[in-house]
């Protein structure tokens, strides 16, 4: 299982996320570096504990369609992986992330126009390049769901595996930012009874070791972390349990 690190972008600064109230995002306060530029932040992450592959969850272009592009250059020409949410809309920007680089082009509920439209993105990237985010809060899901003819996130998730979606993030925004423990598990593992061969990410709530542990159990293949890197519960030591990468 990897940790996949993730970095919120707003106003071109990385914000810790609380409880998806955006509005309320705050500049990063982190243990790891003084700076809240994303380059910065995302080497000290490199550093302390050799994670090289990161979420970037890019705000200005999920809520004012104004995509930090020469972000993503920049973080991509310094040898990082990327899965971006860009609040991705147009066939076109899909394709151009993926050209660029990117490893994971996210497709999110919030801004997917819907199951036809995913299943062509699918066709245009190459295969394994899309990423669906399941996004919900508390539970629901988050977007327009008139287009999936249900709201039950299950329902969902199904569809966008028959589109041709090969990894799926489940997230929940309550939880991002507030260590309250993973509360997608019963979700996720629906999922992967369901689907065994899916690529399955969650997180939001990740309090510790405990919850990193939880999310090998459940056979997740990354659980996405930011809060408790940033504030040392989670550490080198028990990233290291999972990578690989030397302490």
């Amino acid at each position: 299982m990897n940790i996949l690190p993730v970095i919120d972008l707003m106003n071109r600064r990385v914000v810790r996320g609380v409880a998806g109230r955006r509005d309320d995002y705050q500049p990063l306060r982190s243990d790891l570096t003084v700076s809240t530029e994303p380059l910065a932040v995302a080497r000290a992450l490199r550093e302390h504990f050799g994670l090289t592959t990161l979420y970037l969850a890019d705000l200005d272009a999920i809520r004012h369609r104004q995509p930090c592009c020469d972000v993503y250059q920049m973080l991509l020409a310094d040898q990082f992986d990327l899965l971006v949410d860009a609040g991705l809309r147009e066939f076109e920007f899909g394709e151009w992330l993926s050209a660029r680089g990117v490893c994971g082009v996210i497709a999110g509920l919030e801004t997917c126009p819907g199951p036809t439209w995913l299943a062509e993105l699918c066709r245009r990237l190459p295969p394994g390049a899309v990423v669906f985010s399941l996004d919900l809060l508390s539970g629901r899901v988050l977007g327009n769901s008139t287009p999936w003819k249900t709201i039950e996130p299950i329902s969902i998730a199904r569809q966008a595996v028959a589109c041709g979606v090969e990894r799926i993030i489940v997230l929940d925004l309550c939880q991002v930012g507030i260590p309250g423990g993973l509360v997608t598990t019963a979700l996720c593992g629906q999922l992967r009874a369901e689907f065994p061969k899916l690529g399955i990410m969650s997180g939001g709530g990740v309090r510790g070791g405990g919850d990193l542990d939880e999310g090998a159990r459940l056979g997740l293949d990354a659980v996405l972390v930011a809060s408790a890197l940033h504030d040392g519960r989670i550490t080198r030591q028990e990233v290291a349990r999972f990578t690989g990468c030397p302490t």
